[in-house]
This record gives structure tokens, sequence and C-alpha cells, in this order.
């Protein structure tokens, strides 16, 4: 097999990352479409074919994936690691009981050692517990640093997963000690809480490396169009999140970073239908 142009690197908090990372939610059934789309991806996504998604990344150098605490995916991931040879970095977003009182196996606690015992590099809360310690009152995020010591005790590096820009403005005041950030950015605005302008400004003030996430806004945007408005307007330091169903889609969108990155117009092969035969 020849060898693949291999993606561009960044690194957060010493760590060398692709700047394209592999997103989940075409693994593990998070259509953002309807109950029935999620069945869909759930039942097609077996263990073989996320392999061979992964796989495809692996040959670009993109050895990094993002998603919640999963078995179903850990086993792929590390099934993808003895047939490649090459090591995943592993991004987690968990959740966990912010109730004092939840029960153990829901705690902060149990949720990173499972993080930890999965080898998870990078341990980043999930937006719904992120997003419900932010005081925009107080304009803080509370009890922040009770976190990220767990997760820095357990050997990982710590980060916050959020819908909210005002996540990032408050943790670098508060001079958190956290490494990165998730962010929702698409030209689409979907699930964004402000407009993409002012989300552009906030990645660009970042004090740490951002992740992005939902470029093709769950598929509502043509990955052309979605990935030339991120690439062209994130920082060299930043990154880009993006889920694909099968081996072909994944290759399709490194491709078209690619070229998109090195400010060429797209060569890739497009779709024909009958409409479109006038212009061939």
């Amino acid at each position: 097999m020849t060898k693949q142009e291999q993606f561009p690197r960044t690194l957060v908090g010493g760590v060398s990352l692709p700047r394209l990372l592999v997103g989940t939610n075409w693994f593990l059934g998070y259509s953002h479409a309807s109950l029935a789309k999620d069945k869909f991806i759930k039942d097609f996504q077996t263990r073989e074919r996320i392999v061979g998604v992964l796989q495809v990344f692996l040959e670009y150098g993109i050895d990094a994936v993002m998603g919640p605490l999963s078995q179903h995916l850990e086993d792929s991931v590390r099934e993808a690691e003895q047939r490649s040879g090459q090591r995943i970095i592993r991004i987690y977003t968990p959740a966990f009981d912010l109730d004092p009182h939840a029960k153990a196996s829901d705690s902060a606690q149990a949720v990173f050692d499972q993080c930890a015992a999965f080898g998870a590099t990078y341990c980043l809360p999930h937006q719904c517990v992120t997003d419900a310690l932010v005081d925009r009152r107080a304009g803080v995020i509370r009890d922040l640093g009770q976190y990220t010591r767990l997760i820095r005790e357990r050997g990982m590096l710590p980060g916050l997963s959020t819908h909210m820009p005002e996540t990032i403005v408050y943790a670098d005041k508060m001079n958190a000690d956290i490494e990165t950030y998730i962010q929702l950015y698409n030209s689409a605005g979907f699930l964004m809480q402000v407009e993409a302008d002012w989300v552009m400004r906030v990645i660009h003030h970042a004090k740490k490396p951002v992740m992005t996430i939902k470029p093709l806004a769950a598929g509502r945007i043509l990955p052309v169009v979605g990935l030339a408005f991120v690439w062209g307007t994130i920082r060299d330091q930043d990154m880009v999140t993006v889920g694909t169903a099968t081996p072909e889609e994944a290759r399709e969108v490194i491709e078209l970073s690619l070229d998109l990155l090195r400010r060429r117009i797209p060569d890739n092969k497009l779709q024909e239908t009958r409409s479109k035969k006038s212009l061939q």
C-alpha cells in the first residue's frame, strides 16, 4: 500500500495530536436527526465496520479518537490498534452525576477511573457536566479545580467539553488547570448558542488549543462547505473533529481537508445525477 500524506499535527498539553480528530457520533448512534436514524447507526456499526473506518484515518497519521465512555468504542479502538500496530490517542468525554450524594458508580471518581482504565490521554467532562457548572452571574465555573485535580491524579490531561462559549472565556480568566477545550463550531450555527462570528472570536482568543466539533452540523452541511469554513477560520493550533460512517467517507473528508489546508480547490470526484448531466 502506498504511504499516504500524513496529516498536519499540533501540540496539546505537550502531546502531539493530528489536527483532524476522529469523531464517534456516526459510530455510536448520535445522529441528531431521529430515533430511527440513531437505531440504524447502532445496528449498522459493528466492530468490524468501525475498525475499517479507523484504519483509513490511521493511514494518514490521524491517530486520535474523541468520544464518550463506550465499551463498543474501546473494543473497536483496541482492535484497530492490534491490526495496524499503531497506538490510538483517546480523548474521552465522560458524564457523571454532580450530586454529592450520587451512588459511587456514577461519581466523578468512578467515571475518571474508567477513563484511565481505557487508556485515555485526555479527559474532558462532557457538556452536560461542564455547562451545569458554569455560573454566568459570577463569571466562573464552579468546583472546576476539584475535577481537574482528580483527572491529573489519574495520569490524564484535563480539558472541558462545552456548548457555551462562555466556558472558554471564564476558564481562561480563572487560569483553570486545563489543556484544551471542545467547542461547537459550524457555518450553520447548528446547536450553537450564539452566532458563528462570536464563537470564531472566542476561539481565536482562547489561551489553549480548541478542538472544534460538529463542522458539518450532523450532516446538514456539504462536507466541502463545512470543512472550508472551519479550516479557513481556526488557528494553526486548533483542531477539527469529524465523524464518518464508512471508510469512503473517512477518506473523502481527509482528502478534502488536506486540499483546503493547502488553499486549493478540491479535485475530488463529485456525485453524479441525471440533473447534472448537462454540466459534464
